[in-house]
Parts: structure tokens; C-alpha cells; sequence
């Protein structure tokens, strides 16, 4: 298998079946072959509806990269019921999940004299001093 997980799922073997007869169809329709035209449009059709509701059904990929003891094509996705974040089957299913909040990132470390224009060399210069006696 190769390094990077594109594409190794149920839905995407699946789909690209589904698909590359309805191509095959369309090629035969060009070449003469009538009823070519509409079941290669169906069968076109039908690819992206199989793909589609395999991966709700978990036998699809999030997007982005996972987990690799998750790219055999034998692990179903257990996150898919609840939508994927930034999938747009998963929208248009009506399974909308949010991004997760971004962690709290502390401001800049500011002095308790910074915001009144002083320079905060009189406090250090005090300090100094205090710790000479």
C-alpha cells in the first residue's frame, strides 16, 4: 500500500466501478451504439449515488489524511454519522458537524505598567535598589 491514504475506501473502488462502466457506455453511444447515451448516463448517475451513500454509511474517507491503522479498506469510518468536518456530501446530508474550537493561546506576557505609557525602568530601577539593603 502506499504511503498516503487517497482514496482506499469501499465508496471510492465502488464509484469508480460504477463509473468507468457508465464511461464505457458513453464511449459505445459515440461510436454509434444508441442506447449507450442513456445508460451511460445512468449508470453515471448511479456511481455518484452509490459513492455518495457509502460513504454515510461509513464506507468512506473523511477529508484529510487518518490514522494509517485506518487505511485498510476493511475498517469502516465510525465518525461518518455525524458528518464529516468540511465534507461536502456530509452538508449536503444534512450531517453538519463544526470544526473543533482552536485551544486558548495565551496573549503576550504584558507588565501592570505597559498601558500607562511609563517604561517600567523605574520599577526595575526600584527593585534593584530594594534588593541592595
Amino acid at each position: 500500500m502506499s504511503l498516503h491514504d487517497d482514496g482506499h475506501t469501499v465508496a471510492g473502488w465502488t464509484g469508480t466501478a460504477i463509473g468507468t462502466a457508465g464511461s464505457a457506455a458513453l464511449g459505445l453511444a459515440v461510436c454509434g451504439w444508441t442506447p449507450g447515451f442513456a445508460l451511460g448516463i445512468a449508470l453515471s448517475v448511479l456511481a455518484l449515488l452509490v459513492t455518495w451513500g457509502l460513504h454515510l454509511a461509513g464506507w468512506g474517507k473523511p477529508p484529510g489524511p487518518r490514522p494509517r491503522d485506518q487505511w485498510s479498506p476493511r475498517v469502516r469510518d465510525r465518525s461518518a454519522r455525524g458528518g464529516h468536518v468540511g465534507c461536502l456530501g456530509c452538508r449536503l446530508a444534512g450531517r453538519r458537524r463544526t470544526p473543533a474550537p482552536l485551544p486558548a493561546v495565551p496573549g503576550p506576557a504584558t507588565s501592570p505598567d505597559e498601558g500607562t505609557g511609563t517604561t517600567g525602568t523605574a520599577a526595575a530601577t526600584v527593585s534593584a535598589g530594594d534588593s541592595s539593603s
